[in-house]
């Protein structure tokens, strides 16, 4: 971003020549010395307008920079790649389920759940299919005693299946993986 705008002020001598010798022991220009307490300043006033409520709305784009140690780098590395995500979506996503007391579903697991309930669906429509057929009075056969347990397998098989994958979910995100690692 350039500095083009220029912002002028009159004082005493006495100020001038104060201002002067800060800036020589800081080995910084006049210039550059007040350009570092406008800042100073600006920052402060931000403080104090959000302790007061007044909030300046955040860009999307706003950026946090957050220095990790070469140990916490590998491990946030592969937390993100069993996520399939990259370092710092998984970042902002672990801090925003924190923040916000969420657990978040990745796409993968997702999609596997979205996989369970279309199978629950079709087994939902077969058994309304026997039912409507039955309904009706038409000339069919019923499913035997195995069809019904198999397709009852396959429901009580299904709900463990999205259970476990919803506890294995919430475990991750509060430990880190969703098994634990010896």
């Amino acid at each position: 971003m350039g500095a083009d705008e220029f912002i002028a002020a009159r004082v005493s001598p006495e100020t001038k020549a104060r201002l002067r010798a800060v800036a020589e022991h800081e080995q910084l220009s006049e210039s550059a010395l007040l350009k570092r307490w406008v800042g100073i300043m600006l920052t402060g006033a931000a403080r104090q307008e959000a302790a007061v409520g007044v909030t300046p709305r955040a860009s999307r784009n706003a950026r946090l920079m957050v220095r990790l140690a070469p140990d916490d780098q590998i491990l946030l590395g592969d937390r993100a790649a069993a996520r399939g995500m990259a370092p710092a979506t998984f970042v902002a996503v672990l801090t925003r389920a924190h923040l916000r007391a969420l657990t978040p579903l990745p796409k993968a697991e997702l999609l596997a759940m979205k996989h369970a309930l279309a199978e629950l669906g079709s087994i939902g429509r077969n058994l309304n299919q026997i039912a409507r057929a039955a309904s009706a009075g038409q000339g069919f056969t019923p499913p035997s005693r195995e069809h019904v347990a198999l397709m009852l397998k396959v429901c009580s098989a299904l709900r463990d299946r999205v259970k476990a994958l919803l506890e294995a979910n919430v475990r991750s995100w509060a430990e880190g993986y969703a098994e634990p690692r010896e």
